[in-house]
Formats: C-alpha cells, structure tokens, sequence
C-alpha cells in the first residue's frame, strides 16, 4: 500500500476546520443590544437593571481595564426553529489562547437569576430543546473586561496590574450576540473527528491501530457532502462508528477523570473578581450537571463557596442540590488552596479546621483528601496535619515542573517529619486544567512511573481562572475515550473512588520521606516581602489575643471571649495564604489591598488583645509573655524606659526591677555582655563574634555581610530564582556612617548606615542584651532597586553536615553539600523562624521575624577549618507581574545566636517573634496552662470552637526527640481528651491525668490537641 498519510490528514483537516465546525451551528439570527457601562467598582443587578441602556453595535470596542459593561440582549426564536435545539451565542471578543484572565460575562434572567457565564471556550447559553417558536428572550449580561496580563507571555512589564495606572482605553471589541440552532448531528460528528484525529496522531508510525483510522477518515471525508454537511452529518459519523466503538486492550491504563476549575483566589486579578469568576464557573458546572448525568465535579476552597453563597444565592442554591445528587463533590477541606509552605503550623491547622468545618454544615459532607495541585512546593510537616484533620489522600501537581530532577512516583506513601504517611498521587496528565486531548492522553500514560504496580491516575478536567471549568466538549471527549482502543480508558468518578481504588490495588506504593520540593519557583519565599511579614505577624498576633482572651475569660468575670471577631479575623489570615498571594506572585492590586488588610487584621488583634488584658483588672503595670518559653530579658516601657524582667510561659509578671547576671559594656565598636563579645569593623560587618562561654569565635568571615545580586530569572519574575543570580554582585562595605547609639548597662547598640544603588538606604542597629547572646539586627530598608536581591551572610565556625530550618510544627534537616543534584538543586529553601547550623557540641543559629527564603553553603579554609555560611534573602526587585514589587519601606529584624542548641533555637525564636508586652494590669492570674519537661511546646491555647468553654491546647515535640512531661492548668481540671484537629474526640487516643495534670508523651515532632474541661 502506499504511503497516503499526509494527503489524508491534510484533506481530514481541513474539511473538519473549514467545513464541519462552521456547520454546527445551522442557523442564526442577531440579537437585539443595548449597553450601559457601570461606573467604578462592579454594581448589583438590581442597579444594572434599572439604568438607562444605549443602543450597541457589534464590532464597537467596548470594556476599560477592570470596567465592567452591561449588555441587554433581547431577541425572538424564529417560528420555524420550533422542536430545534435552540442557543445563545455570544462572543465578547475573546483574545489570546488562554480561556481565562480575560474578558468575561455572567448571563441573567430578567428577574435576576443567574444563567451561565459565557467565556472564551464556552460562548454558548441554553435556551431550549426543543424550543418553542416565538419565544421571547431577555438578558441582562454583566461582562467583565479583565486586562489579559500574561498576553506578553511575562516578557514585559504591565501598568495593567492595578486600576489605578491601567488606564480606561477599551480592550476587547464585541464579535457576536446570536440565537442560534445546533445541529446536533454536526456537533458530535466534530467530537468524533477530534477524537480520532488526536488519537491518531500520538500512535505510534507502526501501529496498525492508526493506519486503520486514518483509513476510515478518508473513507468518512467520501461521505461528507461538502454542499449539504448538515445532511451528510449522520452518514459521515456512520463511517467512523466502527473505530470508535473497538475497545480499549485489557491492560490499558484508566484514567480517572474529574470535572475541575482551578480559580485562583487572587492572581492577576483582584479578590473582587475572583468572588465573580467564582459565580461565572459554578453556573457553568450546575448548567453542565443538568445536561450530563455522568458528570462528576471536584471543587476546592471553602472560601470561594462562601463568597457564592453570600453574593449569589441562586447559585448556591445550584450547588447544594448537585451536591445531594452527588454531582458536585467537595474536596480539599482547606479554607484555601494555600501556599505550602510559608504558613504556620496553627495556620496550616485553621485552614483545615475552617475548609472541612464549612463543607460538614453546609453539605453534611467530610473531605477525605487535601486538594493542592498548584502550591509551589509542600512542607514535611503536611502528612500529620492532613492525618490530624481526618484527610486520607493528599493530591499536587506542581511537583512536575521540577528544573533539574524528574520526581520518581505519581503514587506513593508520603512520610513526614514525624513519621506519618498518607496516600499520595500527582497526576501523570500533568495538568490540573486536562480536556482528554491526544496528547495529554499520551503524555498521561508515557509519564506514569508506576507502571506495573499500579494502573489508574487521575486527571481534573476543564478550563481554569475564569475559563468556565468543564465544558460539554470534554465530557464528550470522555464518553467517546471510555473504552476506545488505542487510547487509555476514561471514567468520571469523584476522587475519592479513585483513591480508594489506586490504594486497594497499590497499597505497598513506594514512600517518599521528607518535604515535596519544588525544584523551581524558589524566589516565592521572598518576593513582596511586605506581604510575608504581614502574614507572620497576623500568625503571631492571633496566638497572643487567643492566649490572653483565654486567660481573661477564665479569670475575668463578665468578660466575653471574643468567638465570631477571632474566627472573621483567622479567615482573613487564611484567605491571604492563598498561594499566589502570601508567596507574592500576583499583581500590584493584589499586594496593595493585602498590606491594607494586614494593617486592619493588626489594628482589630491589638485591641482585642488590649481588651483581654484590661479585663484582668487595672491599677498596676505587667509584663505579659505569649512565648511557650520561660523569658528573662530586657523589655522596653510604654515611657521608653529600660527594665530587666522575669516572665514565666504563657503568663504575665508584674513590671518588677530584677538584675541581670551580666549588664552590657559599649564602647567604640564593641558590644560585650559577658556571654558574647561582638566587634564591628570600619565597614560596618562583623569583624568577630566571640563566645565566651565557649571560648571560641563564631565567625569564619565578615558577619552580616549585604551583598546586592543581579537577579533576573530566564522566565516567571517574580517566581524564581535561576542560579546564576549568584555570579554577579556588590558587597555593600561603605557605610555612610558606624556609631554607638546605646551604652545603658541593659542595652548597646550600634547603628550603621549605607547608601547603595539607585538611591536605596539600609539603617542597622545591631544590638546586644543584658544577658542574652541573642545580636538583633533591626533593619529599616528604604527599597529602590530594579531586578535585584539583598542578601544578608552569617559565614560560621562550625563545620555543619547539614542545616536545620524551623518548619511548621518542628524542623526539617537539608545537606550542605551538593554530591547529588537534588541537593544542588536546592540552592535556595525556604524555613520560618530560625535556621540553625553545627557541629558536635556547638552551634550557631540565624534568626528572624518575617523573611523565609535562605541559602546555606559551606567552605573549606586555606587553615583546614570549615565555614558554613547561612544567607538570609531580605528583599527582591521583581517588575513582572508586579513592576513596582517591594518598593519603598522595609522594617525588620533577624538575629544571631552563638552557641545554641536546637531548644536553645527554638525558644529565641519564639521570643523574636512574641515580643513582650507591657500593660496597665494588676491582676496576677496563673498561666492558663504550663508544662513541666523538655520538648513539649504549646502551640495555641484557645476556647473551644463549639462556645462549651472547654480549653483547647495544642501541643507539639519541637526538637526532634522524644518528650515527656506535665500539662498543668491554671483553672480546676475536671477531665482532658486527646481530639482531631476539628476538637472531636480520638477515641483510640486517651489522655492521662497525673500529679494534678495532664500527662504528655510525645514522639519527635508529633502534634497533640488536649481538650480541657474546667472544673
């Protein structure tokens, strides 16, 4: 036989693009448009509906950036479309390939209920089938027209980020308003050719499976009469039904498919746009719900349910009923799809107590799984707390885009740092937006690594970010690959059916130990730092105003613990750790509106804190210690007075004149406490750090050396750090001035100013405490640079074989070496409040109160010792998609600690980030709880969610040991239960009373929650 493949696949081309999809549509008629164009910020319907419209042409550019357009849309079905399947067509004038980030539109009734959004992919709203002749259609639509930032492919900067400088030129031009007739016959002859095609052309050359397609293509393109497809339709598709019904091999792989639609909760839009792509997508999936049986859809983000049902309730309404039919299915139990791995332990816990909270009372539905397919990267800590939450699979997808490494597993056991594994899968597919295309078909089955062990994945399909999610042209594509030789098989099936069948018949998978790095994305742990540091201080800030209104309401009569203010503030929090807003990758609006919302988070947490504290009576002055660790340090006075105090765990002591072991001595540029010795050069670096306990010096080379890199990635600004950031640079050691700026016995302090750059400044005050060996480096930046980064270097005495970095609920230990390349992929990590390196019998921490991103390196020196030097990532100068990202002001603090052990860490850096606070208070009450023995570490103390009074502690092992002890209460206890993190009782878990408390065994970095019941 000849070889005719190009003839045929060029003829079957071009017929399908030419002739066949511009038949599906057998007639049309225009509607009839009117316009308004609402002023400012988006309106309701009842407003839009009673302004006065104009009338609008097609082709007349419409839509300022951010603008929002109301469209009339009336018209009439022709008397002779009656018993056809009648349509809405409507193109807003759709741009570029991707379906979302773009123009946009929700089509209303006349009395306001919601119909279906139209979008790039998704032009079409039902009208009838069959329909009635003569009926009269009327529509208001309110369209979107969002600016499309990636239409450069992120090669250019963008004033579009932000209303205030994109401008009010139109952007989109309207195409088309129609009622319209499908040719059904025609509709499904272009899904058959779609399939067969595609099928066709990712089989391999010697297959004689694709000969035989091609070979019914032809003979189908015989049947079709170019003059009448319409009436050729049926015969055509007669031709190709016998390769489509030949079925799949028995050993062809499954796929389990699952309608999708990854909405971002902010990105490059607004949170105001996503609550309505929101509403857009979920009319979309509730319309498609009816129309398909079969159709199954996963949906993540409590939050996003929220806004739909607070804003539109007859969407919400939608939703609950496809739940009951088991159409929908809620997944996640996260109140967002946060980033993996800056949130806090107690965060990370909210997120899963308010998701699966929200989802069992308002569906009576328990998520079994965490959904987090986009996160960039996953810390080691995620296993217990999904474990903890009653969650039995974790699904990613982003783990594929590794740089350097290919990830070995699609379906494993995933153990964490203290040991727990659960069942984990990341799609082969390698899309959480898949359409059961050829290609991802192939791609799906030639990626998956557990080829002969297991033999099923999973794939979320439909188009995400306001693209409308699934669409009926998948699920079509679904049916027609349910069983299709050639092709792996299709079944739509919620995820936990596939997880429970990838388990069953996997259940020795391979395990995975330790943190899902993502070997790409790494400047995320530092881009928008004012972001990050709002974030850690609402962390912080909500565990000091849950501790001290515990503590009132327990001894402060008529005090009322604050319930509803905690919970709206905690979701606030959580929202902001959505995982392209804490990492710092969306557009200026977005960063612009969360700094002002931190700013209100502290300002609401301030005074709740002063409330509690006050309730406890006035009349005096107290210390008040939010820290799970015993403080005796200096504190400054709401006067600005020095004082040295004493203030045990968790509680409060009175303003009191205690004395210090060791009182300060500055003199020049010298620090010295009697514990450390530190010396400041003419540059402005450390010169020497000397331990004196230890008698040794700490430093291998300048301390905290500024080094200023040139940091532009190849691709993703504001995304990542390439590696050869680090080939060019300025060390900064010209101080505009180095001077001594304390010498009180309590406190020294030498202040160092630079000027660098394009106009930028750095202030330093590097000071050192009465009996502390904890140097603070308080740092105010005022940012001008352009694609650039600051980093501050620590080059240590100690020759560390690895480093460890504080994760949520205990630390997570990396090499310092790079023998292999995944650990020199690793060239920048991210950890929270400290990073600690050393050798045996001697370490030396890094400490801070807002940065996250870090490098660690280690050299040998010309006098055979070794340096290991931990750089801190301070700030970054990205311009995409952001081009004015971390301009301005800076304020921070990061610290060094000679000769710290682990505990020693652990226990400063809670201290840097719970600073003391002094209040007017005169009551002395116990702390709410203490603990009694090394390594067990509250976490939260808190009320019980359920209002029952019960005291909820969370506890956790934070040095990566075995720990023991006593929970003590500062109230009668009449009982205590070991609970999820939800507070329901672990019945196979019991807590102990012992010596008038609770006793606590703890193994390394596990996560305990006591319920306390008061006497």
């Amino acid at each position: 036989m000849h070889d005719e493949r190009t003839r045929i696949e060029e003829r079957v081309q071009r017929a399908h693009e030419q002739r066949i999809k511009p038949a599906i549509y057998a007639a049309t008629v225009p509607f009839e448009v009117e316009a308004w164009q609402a002023p400012g910020e988006p309106v309701s319907f009842e407003e839009a509906a009673a302004a006065r419209y104009t009338p609008f042409a097609m082709d007349t550019p419409w839509g300022p950036p951010w603008g929002t357009t109301w469209f009339r849309m009336r018209g009439q079905v022709p008397a002779e479309w009656a018993g056809r399947r009648v349509e809405a067509v409507i193109d807003l004038g759709f741009v570029g390939d991707w379906p979302g980030n773009q123009a946009e539109a929700l089509v209303h009734l006349a009395d306001g209920r919601p119909l279906k959004a139209v979008n790039p992919l998704n032009q079409y709203v039902p009208i009838a089938n069959p329909a009635n002749g003569g009926e009269q259609i009327d529509y208001l639509v309110e369209a979107a027209s969002n600016p499309d930032i990636l239409k450069d492919n992120f090669s250019k900067t963008t004033p579009m980020g932000d209303k205030l400088t994109a401008g009010s030129a139109p952007l989109y031009t309207f195409q088309r308003a129609d009622l319209a007739v499908l040719d059904e016959e025609v509709f499904h002859l272009d899904l058959d050719l779609q399939v067969l095609r595609e099928l066709m052309v990712h089989l391999a050359e010697h297959e004689p499976r694709r000969h035989e397609i091609l070979h019914a293509l032809d003979r189908a393109m015989d049947a079709l009469d170019l003059d009448d497809v319409a009436g050729s339709a049926a015969a055509v598709r007669e031709v190709l039904a016998p390769v489509l019904a030949r079925p799949a091999h028995a050993s062809a792989h499954t796929i389990s498919g699952v309608g999708h639609a990854h909405i971002d909760s902010a990105w490059l839009w607004p949170i105001r746009e996503t609550k309505r792509k929101t509403s857009r997508t979920f009319s979309n999936v509730t319309a498609l719900a009816d129309e398909y049986d079969d159709f199954i859809f996963a949906c993540s983000q409590a939050q996003q349910y929220e806004w739909v049902r607070d804003n539109y309730p007859h969407v919400w309404a939608r939703i609950q009923d496809s739940v009951k039919k088991g159409q929908w299915a809620p997944v996640g139990g996260m109140w967002v799809e946060a980033d993996g791995n800056l949130p806090g332990g107690e965060a990370i816990a909210r997120q899963l107590v308010h998701g699966k909270r929200f989802f069992i009372e308002h569906f009576g539905v328990e998520t079994k799984g965490v959904w987090l397919p986009d996160s960039f990267g996953y810390t080691a800590a995620y296993p217990q707390l999904a474990k903890l939450a009653g969650n039995d699979w974790f699904l990613t997808q982003k783990i594929s885009w590794n740089q350097t490494n290919r990830f070995p597993h699609h379906t494993f056991w995933w153990e964490g740092i203290d040991g727990t594994r659960i069942f984990t899968h990341f799609p082969p597919v390698d899309t959480y937006n898949a359409r059961f295309s050829g290609e991802e078909m192939d791609r799906a089955v030639r990626n998956y690594n557990e080829k002969g062990g297991g033999t099923r994945s999973l794939a979320p399909f439909g188009w995400g970010d306001g693209g409308g999610g699934p669409t009926r042209e998948i699920m079509e594509r679904a049916r027609r690959l349910a069983d299709l030789e050639g092709s792996p098989k299709v079944v739509v099936e919620h995820p936990d059916e596939f997880f429970a069948k990838a388990r069953e018949e996997y259940p020795d998978a391979p395990v995975w130990v330790g943190e899902l790095y993502l070997e790409l994305h790494r400047a995320t742990y530092t881009s928008q730092a004012r972001t990050k540091q709002g974030n850690r201080r609402s962390e912080h800030r909500l565990r000091e105003a849950e501790l001290w209104a515990t503590t009132a309401a327990l001894h402060a009569p008529g005090y009322s613990y604050p319930y509803e203010k905690l919970d709206r503030l905690w979701k606030t929090v959580l929202l902001h750790q959505f995982h392209d807003i804490l990492p710092g990758s969306s557009i200026a609006w977005v960063h612009r509106e969360a700094e002002a919302e931190y700013a209100r988070v502290a300002e609401e947490l301030e005074a709740l804190t002063a409330e509690a504290v006050a309730a406890l009576g006035a009349g005096g002055t107290r210390v008040f210690n939010t820290s799970p660790f015993d403080r005796a340090e200096v504190v400054r006075t709401s006067e600005g007075a020095l004082a040295y105090v004493e203030v045990p765990a968790n509680g409060s002591a009175p303003l009191a004149d205690a004395e210090p072991a060791r009182s300060v001595k500055a003199e020049g540029r010298v620090l010295d406490n009697g514990l450390v010795r530190v010396e400041v050069a003419e540059d402005g670096t450390l010169s020497s750090v000397f331990d004196l306990r230890a008698r040794r010096e700490v430093l291998g080379d300048k301390g905290n050396l500024l080094r200023l890199h040139t940091d532009l990635p190849n691709y993703w600004d504001a995304w990542d750090i390439d590696k050869h950031y680090n080939n060019r640079y300025t060390d900064l050691l010209e101080p505009t001035s180095v001077e001594l700026v304390s010498e009180d016995p309590l406190l020294g302090a030498i202040r160092v100013t630079r000027s660098f750059g394009k106009g930028s400044t750095i202030t330093q005050t590097i000071t050192l405490r009465a009996d502390s060996p904890r140097i603070d480096f308080e740092t105010d930046i005022d940012w001008r640079e352009a694609e650039k980064i600051l980093k501050a270097a620590f080059p240590v005495d100690v020759r560390a074989a690895h480093s460890s970095a504080e994760i949520q609920f205990g630390h997570i230990q990396r090499p310092t070496h790079t023998n292999t390349s995944w650990e020199a992929a690793r060239f920048e990590v991210s950890g929270h409040r400290w990073v600690h390196v050393g050798e045996p019998g001697y370490g030396v921490a890094v400490l801070n109160d807002s940065t996250y991103g870090h490098d660690v390196s280690r050299t040998v020196r010309e006098d055979g010792g070794t340096t290991t030097t931990v750089r801190l990532s301070l700030v970054r100068a990205p311009r995409i998609p952001d081009p004015e990202a971390d301009q301005g002001r800076h304020r921070f603090t990061y610290s060094l600690l000679p000769g710290a052990s682990i505990q020693d860490t652990v226990a400063e850096g809670y201290s840097l980030n719970l600073p003391l606070r002094v209040a007017d208070a005169s009551g002395a009450p116990e702390p709410v709880v203490s603990v009694e023995g090394e390594g067990v570490t509250v976490e939260a103390v808190k009320l019980a969610d359920d209002g029952s009074g019960d005291v909820v502690v969370r506890l956790y092992e934070s040095g990566g040991g075995r720990a023991t002890g006593i929970l003590r209460t500062g109230f009668p206890l009449a009982g205590a239960q070991v609970t999820d993190l939800l507070e329901r009782p672990l019945e196979d878990e019991r807590a102990e009373l012992a010596d008038g408390g609770v006793a606590v065994s703890l193994r390394p970095f596990q996560v305990l929650t006591l319920r306390l019941r008061r006497g």
